[in-house]
């Protein structure tokens, strides 16, 4: 049994060691992927209307942020004061930077951190402010793993757990100034 145990450890830290640098690469694709057009769609829905756009985000962006607001002001972002703009404002261009920098790898530890910060608050959001409850939060330890808050997103910050202590791997532009 120790020889077996020998040879299984063998066989694993071999493939740890040839394959192990290529995970970090490979998140940074699955991110691209899987998360990179959907938070950019998202981002998309939050833009406001010409070169200001990305200063002046469209009414909608407030409510799809801060529903329980948006009911007691009538749904009129008019009435919304200055923190509500910033807040929404920094999240669309979190939506927007942190998944771009992610795919380039650049500042990747710092950009998947902060990208699993987002995906906690817009998960928050979801339960706290527009109430997805039931099937769609979902049930660890079920049979099923497809539910929209609890299974996927926990997949979400496992992937970007990997980035947050691996990096960005060998093929980024962290690399590349490290190197400099």
């Amino acid at each position: 049994m120790t020889r077996l145990f020998a040879v299984h450890d063998a066989l694993f830290t071999m493939l740890e060691n040839r394959l192990g640098p290529l995970l970090p690469l490979l998140a940074r694709l699955t991110f691209a992927a899987v998360l990179l057009f959907y938070f950019w769609g998202s981002a998309r829905t939050k833009l406001g209307d010409g070169p200001l756009g990305l200063l002046v985000p469209a009414d909608g962006a407030y409510f799809q942020i801060f529903p329980r607001v948006g009911e007691t002001v009538g749904f009129d972002a008019s009435q919304l004061g200055l923190f509500y703009t910033l807040v929404v404002v920094a999240g669309m261009w979190a939506e927007l930077l942190l998944p771009l920098l992610i795919v380039l790898g650049l500042m990747t530890r710092l950009a998947a951190l902060g990208m699993a910060g987002f995906i906690v608050v817009q998960s928050l959001t979801d339960v706290f402010g527009h109430g997805i409850g039931g099937d769609d939060l979902g049930h660890w330890f079920d049979a099923a793993s497809g539910s929209l808050i609890l299974d996927q997103r926990a997949m979400w910050l496992l992937l970007l757990a990997i980035l947050v202590i691996r990096g960005g791997g060998a093929l980024s532009v962290d690399r590349l100034l490290a190197r400099v």
